[in-house]
């Protein structure tokens, strides 16, 4: 071991790390869960402007019919989340941040912010197939149910149907929330700083690999506490039983 590299120095520059990936986690979640559920119900948006030419002459062709049953704002919405979601994040980080440049020769945005940006468009449209999942997964007729009781939309969606996503989307979001912490580690690609990085750093300026395999330590502490969270979350919301 180099006589100025010690495991203590190691330990807090690895912290130094921890605290970017942290804060790149959890901003990413204050933004793109709200996201998220809004994208879901842009996916399960029915608006169809072109309805009325049901019955028409126009609408028996082909063309015609797919017009009548066209939902733009899902379209839209939903080959935005394929796109996002059928292409590497790496490739999205690097889009985001060296695109600009590229294209009108000056940087847009900052390295952290790109990354920030990248992590939330993406999991936005990750996490708003989950919300669109659990949503659609609660019975039409509780719904139906709650109309009949007098309750607005609103009300059945906040009093009735959210309390139960919540409790269908845990399993789900618990996989992306662990996902989203070894994520992080791939704005070393614009080299926002982050525990990964600090760790690989010492391969070129002390020449030692064990700093590199510690950081694993710091991944599985801060995955640990999102199981123990997640798994707490699902005991206190169990009563809502199938």
């Amino acid at each position: 071991m180099s006589a100025s590299v010690t495991f203590s120095s190691v330990t807090v520059t690895l912290f130094e790390g921890l605290v970017t990936t942290a804060q790149l986690f959890f901003l990413t979640l204050v933004f793109a869960l709200p996201i998220g559920l809004l994208l879901s119900f842009g996916a399960m948006n029915r608006w169809q402007p072109f309805r009325m030419l049901r019955g028409t002459k126009f609408a028996s062709g082909r063309f015609g019919c797919a017009l009548s049953e066209l939902r733009p704002i899902s379209l839209v919405v939903k080959t935005v989340v394929w796109i996002i979601r059928g292409t590497p994040l790496m490739l999205q980080i690097i889009a985001i941040f060296f695109g600009p440049r590229l294209l009108w020769g000056f940087d847009l945005i900052d390295r952290f912010p790109s990354a920030l940006l990248t992590f939330v468009i993406n999991y936005a449209c990750y996490f708003s197939e989950i919300f669109r999942g659990g949503i659609q997964s609660v019975p039409v007729g509780q719904q139906e149910a709650g109309l009949v009781l007098g309750m607005t939309k609103g009300q059945i969606f906040f009093k009735v149907t959210l309390l139960q996503v919540i409790k269908r989307v845990i399993p789900p979001m618990g996989n992306e929330f662990i996902n989203l912490v070894k994520d992080t580690a791939l704005a070393r690609t614009i080299s926002v700083y982050e525990v990964l990085w600090m760790g690989e750093s010492f391969i070129k300026s002390a020449g030692l690999m064990w700093p590199l395999f510690y950081t694993a330590v710091f991944y599985l502490a801060f995955n640990g506490i999102l199981v123990l969270l997640f798994g707490w979350l699902e005991k206190k919301l169990d009563y809502f039983r199938a």
